[in-house]
């Protein structure tokens, strides 16, 4: 994500929207002058109320099917979203989580994945057949003109130019869970091995990622703590660099380079080539069977509320009284101001 937050869309449903890609957190410099406590609310409109006792409902049934498995922090995890709960505290310096936070994962900058077969099993096979993966970009570059391949990294959106700077961009294999038939088939290697190694694949997806000469994305953060992002390195000139909280390093080709995108961080790209890397997001370690299927049953829900394909019914329970606003610059009613400038 990048700054301007990832889920401005989403918010007219949810209080506390919940975001699916990747980008920059905008509220970032705003949270940090927030108080740690549950932030005011409005109330909610009946298509919230909608929305959230679908959630309820979702999540009783996913506990049911994993029987003994705790759904206590998926639970904890829609108190917060909805800003029943205070932000959670950072867990050392450049970490800035959102509301849409798990509590007790472990919070690292950067990850060793391919070091650590019990968490990440994929990872170090990922790196001894990265060069299928190369070989096919690389044959996909070749293949086009210089507008062709500009044409093939396009952003994902105007606004995803905005946020991520306009030397970044990207060509998309999988979002929110779905597959590109036409983008993964113009790269068949790269999907087969993909869906080969079983990489517990997150809701923001996979992509493979330019960035331009010149160029850098500015410090961030998305804020969610439970996801994790992993970049193979492609093509990667001397001197690019990633900052992950108070912590650089460079990419290496076909390595992994893996990162817990609720800390702030940054990069850049001062060389005269093209950086190429693969992005790939993926669920934390640290959450169990049952806590990845409540958290994609969430956002596959708000999804599907988004695109307009769950009806309107009567919620079941009445919007409760709004509180007094507060002042601008202080809960979630500054925040969204912050973030919007005001509309």
């Amino acid at each position: 994500m990048a700054a301007g937050r990832a889920f401005l869309c989403a918010a007219a449903l949810l209080v506390a929207p919940l975001s699916t890609s990747h980008g920059v957190h905008a509220f970032q410099s705003a949270s940090r002058s927030l108080a740690r406590r549950p932030a005011a609310l409005h109330s909610l409109s009946p298509r919230q109320l909608q929305f959230w006792e679908d959630v309820e409902d979702g999540l009783e049934d996913v506990a049911k099917f994993y029987g003994d498995q705790s759904m206590e922090r998926i639970r904890t995890f829609c108190q917060r979203a909805q800003g029943k709960l205070p932000l959670p505290e950072p867990a050392g310096p450049g970490h800035q989580p959102s509301e849409e936070h798990i509590d007790g994962l472990t919070a690292n900058a950067f990850w060793d994945a391919s070091a650590d077969a019990e968490s990440f099993p994929w990872a170090s096979k990922l790196e001894e057949k990265a060069d299928v993966i190369a070989e096919e970009f690389q044959k996909q570059l070749l293949q086009q003109s210089t507008a062709e391949e500009s044409a093939l990294f396009s952003g994902d959106s105007a606004w995803q130019s905005k946020v991520m700077g306009t030397g970044w961009s990207a060509f998309r294999l999988q979002r929110l869970g779905v597959w590109n038939v036409e983008n993964c088939a113009r790269f068949p290697a790269t999907y087969d091995l993909l869906k080969e190694l079983d990489i517990p694949l997150a809701v923001r997806g996979v992509c493979f990622a330019r960035q331009t000469p010149g160029s850098g994305v500015a410090p961030h953060t998305d804020g969610r703590n439970f996801i994790l992002t992993s970049h193979l390195g492609l093509k990667i000139p001397d001197g690019c660099w990633m900052k992950v909280g108070e912590e650089e390093r460079g990419w290496e080709e076909g390595k992994l380079t893996t990162l817990d995108t609720s800390f702030e961080h940054s990069t850049g790209n001062p060389s005269t080539e093209d950086r190429h890397v693969l992005i790939i997001d993926f669920w934390h370690p640290g959450l169990s069977d049952a806590e990845r299927a409540g958290l994609e049953f969430i956002y596959d829900l708000r999804n599907k509320f988004e695109s307009g394909e769950v009806p309107y019914r009567q919620p079941r329970k009445k919007a409760e009284p709004a509180e007094d606003e507060e002042e601008e610059g202080q809960g979630l009613a500054g925040l969204w101001k912050a973030i919007t400038g005001g509309d």
